[in-house]
């Protein structure tokens, strides 16, 4: 529907595979789910706000808030490139995360990053002492 009012949408998916209860179906799912970016002046927001199935603008104090260019024009040519993308858990160093696969299953800790190899650091508090592993970010969740 935006489209049709002629503004710029982007809505990145990815390709899934849903288990009915007769068959597989390989379906386009949202990248980013509940998001659709668009591309529009913010002082002029009402047309944007009543297009049917339009909630929100993503806001701060209710100004409107764009994403960088160099953040959209990544996202646009990671779609267009045909590499399989799949949604992920926003990680960032410093931030608790649980290890979700693999024999350290369960443990949780804090990541951080050292010498571009993502670590997670457990501690003994009580000892004021800590030790580091070296995590596949795939296996770890944040908690």
């Amino acid at each position: 529907m935006l489209r049709g009012r002629e503004y710029e949408c982007v809505l990145p998916t990815y390709p899934n595979r849903r288990r009915y209860s007769d068959r597989l179906k390989r379906v386009e799912m949202a990248l980013f789910p509940g998001y659709v970016f668009c591309r529009f002046d913010p002082l002029r927001r009402l047309p944007i706000l009543t297009t049917p199935g339009v909630a929100h603008v993503v806001s701060v104090a209710r100004v409107p808030q764009p994403v960088p260019d160099a953040e959209m024009a990544a996202i646009q040519k990671i779609m267009q490139s045909g590499v399989l993308a799949r949604p992920w858990p926003y990680l960032r160093v410093g931030q608790r995360v649980r290890i979700e696969l693999g024999s350290l299953l369960g443990i949780e800790g804090l990541l951080v990053q050292e010498r571009g190899k993502d670590r997670l650091v457990v501690s003994v508090h009580m000892l004021q002492r800590s030790v580091a592993v070296e995590v596949d970010r795939e296996s770890i969740r944040p908690i």
